[in-house]
């Protein structure tokens, strides 16, 4: 037998990564299967090169076995197994440089996130995060070895001597202590395995072991015969469909795998296989869902894994962060299993890979646009929330798709930018203007609140674009910067030149005190009242908000919503216009003068104001209530007038 003390500078090394790695205790799973699949793909490798002897069609595993009775997990494989020489390199030497130095930075660090198990070679020693003692039993593949046994209770000093193993391979036995003891329960370990293991190339086999059962007595049996027993199933799947070459995978298999991992029993729209060996080796298959169209409510699930070991979901350091909107799995064996996060910002590698995903992506979606525009344009509702979003986040992204980013219009087209100005006329260029002219995009937000905008439009022959989400909003500045020749106004912000009438012969003259009436009657300050003369004579009063108030309150909601702000500095700055070619209109300019018609004037006004909100947003409470009720005595005025 031998003793000895682990070579640490610290005897606090394993409380430390029990303390350290708390709330990811079940990483010891992941760390034990994956060396016992390790150990196997060595073995293979040796007898690939002829300096290790199989037998022929052996049979790889990794068991997981559970004895909730004598509080033990074991972990059993039949790979490559150590000599006791390699034990005490590799076990009993933390094979980490800078013991100390480590030991200094993260003795008071409880901060999971850091993930160095792994990346120091700590691996095995997650084992104490749930154990109160350890024992290693491993017999090498080399001719002429023994068995050793290795133990340790949490401490620095282990022991080491003869084991009764047999078998090729490595058993690992965790007696587990209180902190570990949910693992004891099968369920609970296999929801662990199924979430790391799920795809690793070895088979993983799960048991339970229980107490020795009474004999079964003969008449148990029909005829004195032994059932046969089903043979175990592994519980993962050691080829997972990213390692198929893409033009050997099928749709269904796309959709399997897709509905497999995912749970979710709608179809994908589209995916993306990855496969790339050189500078990086990096596999996967991104799938694009079907999307709401409310950035917040979207919950995309990126899985990344190391050698098809399940590393963590959503790694915007390695992934693209707008392709977090997604679903699929990417598999870099050239990144450790746990690592930190400042190694991934700064490595070169992993910035190549973002990049390479990115130009895939960009390369998907153009070459659907281009192959089936029909089905792309069906495609285009779901995924516009990632394309836009991925657009805000990643100017190159734009720069490689514009061409394929669509607008939906009033008429229920899809367009493209350059499709939609092709009908749009510059405007005519005075003299004093020297800035190059700009082409206005109008656009809707909110198809049955802007109703009688879009109205007006559709008789002159005039689209707007729908831009009906909280993504559209910074979307659009960002537009605008992209491309500097358009502007984009909403339809409620402007009356445009298309929709007044220019052949009129009465005066056209602001009838002279009729803002300050409204302003009286509405008890509005600053609200602005304008007469046009409008090609449809339908519409009695539109409200307009610029442009620009608009997006200066909207951006005062993104910050704070503008609690820090001067009261009253992004008030609604309204502008009612009222259309001198409705009778409704004409009839209040002829009594507004008239002190007799005093009522009238002031039920009309109120009326038409109301009238006009209702297109540009909902009436509070209060204000609703008064629309209604002065509905009403309309009618019966109208009522008794007609009799």
């Amino acid at each position: 037998m031998e003793k000895g003390n682990l070579s640490i500078h610290s005897e606090n090394i394993l409380p430390i990564i029990k303390k350290w790695l708390y709330s990811d205790m079940d990483i010891f799973v992941r760390e034990l299967v994956s060396n016992g699949a390790d150990a196997i793909t060595k073995l293979k490798k040796l007898a690939d090169m002829g300096d290790a002897k199989l037998e022929p069609d052996e049979e790889f595993f990794v068991k997981v076995k559970v004895d909730k009775t004598n509080k033990q997990i074991i972990f059993d494989d039949n790979g490559i197994g150590m000599t006791a020489d390699e034990i005490k390199e590799y076990i009993n030497q933390i094979a980490f440089s800078g013991a100390n130095a480590f030991i200094e930075k993260y003795k008071e660090k409880t901060d999971a996130s850091s993930d160095i198990i792994g990346h120091f070679g700590l691996g095995f020693y997650s084992a104490f995060m749930v154990s109160e003692r350890v024992q290693i039993d491993s017999l090498s593949y080399k001719k002429g070895a023994e068995a050793t046994r290795w133990e340790c209770e949490g401490g620095i000093e282990y022991e080491m001597h003869a084991s009764p193993k047999t078998e090729r391979g490595t058993t690992i036995t965790l007696f587990i202590g209180e902190s570990g003891e949910e693992f004891l329960e099968v369920y609970k370990l296999r929801s662990v395995l199924t979430k790391y293991c799920n795809f690793v190339p070895v088979p993983i086999y799960i048991e339970e072991i229980k107490e020795d059962e009474p004999p079964k007595d003969a008449d148990d049996t029909d005829d004195g015969e032994e059932t046969e027993k089903e043979p175990p199933k592994p519980i993962n799947d050691t080829s997972p469909l990213w390692l198929k070459p893409a033009n050997e995978c099928t749709d269904e298999e796309y959709k399997a795998f897709y509905h497999k991992v995912f749970t979710d029993f709608n179809e994908p729209l589209f995916w993306i296989h990855l496969n790339m060996d050189y500078p990086f080796r990096l596999k996967g298959v991104l799938y694009f869902p079907k999307m709401k169209h409310d950035l917040e409510y979207i919950e995309g699930q990126v899985k990344l894994f190391n050698n098809q070991v399940f590393v963590a979901d959503n790694i915007k350091e390695v992934i693209p962060e707008y392709l977090l909107l997604l679903k699929g799995v990417m598999d870099c064996p050239d990144l450790p299993l746990n690592v930190s996060r400042s190694f991934l910002q700064n490595d070169a590698t992993v910035k190549k890979m973002s990049g390479y995903i990115s130009r895939k992506v960009a390369d998907k979606l153009n070459g659907l646009f281009k192959k089936d525009r029909e089905q792309y344009n069906g495609y285009w509702d779901d995924i516009a929330p990632f394309i836009k979003y991925g657009c805000i986040k990643e100017r190159e992204l734009y720069d490689k798709i514009k061409g394929s980013v669509l607008y939906k219009t009033t008429e229920g087209k899809h367009q493209t930018l350059e499709e939609f100005l092709e009908n749009i006329p510059l405007p005519e260029k005075t003299e004093e203007e020297k800035t190059p002219q700009k082409k206005t995009v109008y656009y809707v937000t909110n198809e049955q609140l802007q109703s009688q905008y879009i109205q007006m439009f559709k008789e002159q022959g005039l689209s707007a674009v729908l831009l009906a989400t909280n993504l559209d909003t910074p979307f659009v500045n960002y537009l605008e910067m992209y491309e500097p020749e358009v502007k984009f106004t909403r339809i409620d912000s402007d009356i445009t030149n298309e929709l007044k009438d220019d052949d009129i012969s009465v005066d056209d003259s602001q009838p002279e005190g009729l803002e300050a009436r409204f302003r009286e009657i509405l008890k509005s300050e600053k609200l602005k009242v304008e007469v046009q003369h409008l090609k449809s004579s339908d519409i009695s009063s539109v409200i307009l908000l610029s442009e620009q108030s608009r997006r200066m309150q909207e951006m005062s909601k993104m910050f704070g919503g503008g609690a820090s702000l001067p009261p009253g500095m992004f008030e609604d700055e309204l502008t009612l216009v009222l259309n001198r070619n409705h009778s409704l209109v004409k009839t209040l300019i002829e009594i507004a003068p008239l002190t007799e018609r005093s009522s009238d004037t002031e039920l009309i006004a109120s009326h038409l104001y109301d009238l006009a909100m209702l297109s540009h947003k909902p009436l509070p409470t209060e204000q609703m209530s008064s629309f209604i009720k002065r509905s009403n005595q309309i009618l019966e005025m109208a009522a008794g007038k007609s009799n």
